[in-house]
């Protein structure tokens, strides 16, 4: 936030807003800074690698035992009673979800270029975590359509049968974009990311991912093993942008063990040591 906080105080609106969008994108580029960085970059390896083989197991185990058997047990394609079913899953649209947070980003800029001071301070703050959240789903998703693209499953409906099988690489169209479901990246990713700016949120978020994921069963749009795959996406790739930001100071800290903690404000961690009993 140093970098933000130190935009020049000019008298013209549109110079400022335009100082503060580019000292918010060079930030991100900026030399990672954090002394501890090497420490939390072995333990995003050694966790990354854990949740890459445990859930890789699963989703090969999930093919072969539950995906062609899941097709006969959800309702038929196009079942009038599902409809909440469909305006659920649209809570974890990428374009949506992505679409809202951008806006939500430019109202924070419009904002915050014209407050002064203590205001305009918590806005930055809120503006940094908004960006991490933009970021940490859009490295996955993007990362998903490569994989979709490359990999080219047939989703439940292609064929007319239950065939977890159905492959035609590199295919391109939409009825062959099932592996890994785009919807449990971006769900997996926001739940991941809002837990990791506020911690007591991760219930809330962990009921979010795994209802937008049976949703995506239900209507008919993804094997299980695809809604796996796009969890294991959505997670280790916010993971990779939370380590992107704390090694540069931006919204995180890192702790002497590699632990990556949200960075807490100067102002709150007065009030924290001002509550510790002091020393004898």
């Amino acid at each position: 936030m140093s970098a933000l906080a130190a935009v020049g105080e000019s008298s013209n609106y549109l110079v400022r807003l335009f100082a503060l969008a580019r000292a918010s994108l060079a930030q991100l580029v900026h030399k990672p800074s954090h002394s501890r960085r090497a420490q939390a970059a072995r333990r995003l390896a050694r966790h990354s690698l854990l949740i890459t083989a445990t859930l890789g197991a699963a989703i090969i185990a999930l093919m072969y035992a539950l995906d062609a058997r899941e097709i006969v047990l959800m309702p038929p394609r196009g079942t009038v009673g599902l409809w909440p079913v469909r305006i659920l899953t649209d809570f974890g649209k990428d374009a949506y979800v992505l679409g809202s947070l951008a806006a939500a980003l430019f109202a924070v800029a419009i904002i915050s270029a014209a407050w002064r001071g203590t205001s305009r301070s918590r806005l930055l703050r809120l503006g940094m975590r908004l960006q991490f959240l933009f970021f940490a789903v859009l490295t996955p998703v993007l990362a998903g359509e490569l994989i979709k693209w490359m990999v080219g499953r047939g989703r439940p409906f292609v064929g007319g049968k239950s065939n977890a099988f159905n492959f035609e690489p590199f295919a391109g169209i939409e009825a062959y974009a099932s592996f890994p479901s785009a919807h449990a990246i971006t769900s997996a990713a926001l739940a991941f990311a809002v837990a990791a700016v506020w911690p007591r949120a991760r219930g809330v978020m962990i009921v979010y991912a795994v209802l937008i994921a049976v949703s995506r069963l239900v209507l008919l749009a993804h094997h299980p093993s695809d809604v796996v795959a796009g969890a294991l996406i959505g997670v280790v790739g916010a993971m990779f942008v939370r380590y992107w930001f704390a090694a540069r100071r931006l919204g995180f800290t890192i702790h002497r063990d590699g632990r990556i903690v949200p960075l807490r404000s100067a102002r709150g961690h007065l009030k924290r040591v001002a509550r510790e009993p002091s020393a004898p």
